[in-house]
């Protein structure tokens, strides 16, 4: 059984965007629902459903996460649990793959998809069911989606005074890929009542990888 090649930016084309909505929630005091910790990227929703994106070396990555509602895919032990019939998420896999997702699923953790970024193209197994990817709502699979999240988001700032942040202030905090400054995210939500410099902080630890 082959690998499905899947029409997914790189996660060159991803950082910029995901350091975006990290600097946002940082800058609001909920650094952990998004953020980089060395070679992981990770997103939640707050609702137990995540992705996260590790950098395995060569320019490869390996994505993997899991939507609790919507994952129809089970893996391992969660098939076990649930007592539903396994979708082998590695057949055909590269081993590069196998050693992250043992990593996770070491931690409890159900996963409902993994992809593998070969430096190229991204690609997961075949398999005909909703493995939960699309549900999850990672922000940074698109600019315009990002635009959204981070207008969500930031609607409430007390620097807005009410108002939405200015269209051009989210394209320059994208547009820094990850090298953020509080500059960048004060002109997003505004001064006074969120932390700027947390948020440019947590963006930059997009860098490390």
């Amino acid at each position: 059984m082959g690998l499905v090649t899947l029409d997914l930016p790189a996660p060159a084309r991803m950082r910029g965007r995901w350091a975006a909505f990290a600097a946002l929630l940082a800058a609001r005091g909920w650094a952990d629902g998004c953020y980089a910790r060395g070679s992981v990227w990770h997103f939640d929703d707050g609702g137990g459903n995540w992705v996260d994106l590790h950098h395995v070396g060569e320019g490869r990555a390996v994505m993997l996460g899991n939507d609790h509602e919507y994952s129809e895919t089970y893996y391992g032990p969660a098939a076990d649990y649930f007592g539903e019939d396994e979708t082998d998420l590695l057949a055909g896999a590269p081993d590069w793959w196998r050693p992250v997702v043992s990593q996770v699923m070491a931690t409890d953790e159900y996963v409902g998809f993994v992809y593998g970024f070969d430096g190229t193209r991204w690609q997961r197994a075949e398999y005909d069911l909703t493995d939960g990817f699309l549900s999850v709502g990672l922000p940074a699979l698109n600019a315009d989606r990002t635009h959204k999240s981070v207008v969500e988001f930031s609607q409430d700032a007390p620097g807005l005074g009410g108002a939405a942040p200015r269209t051009d202030a989210i394209d320059a905090l994208i547009a820094a890929d990850g090298a953020v400054t509080e500059a960048h995210v004060t002109a997003v939500i505004g001064k006074g009542g969120w932390d700027a410099a947390a948020g440019a902080a947590a963006a930059r630890e997009f860098l490390a990888a």
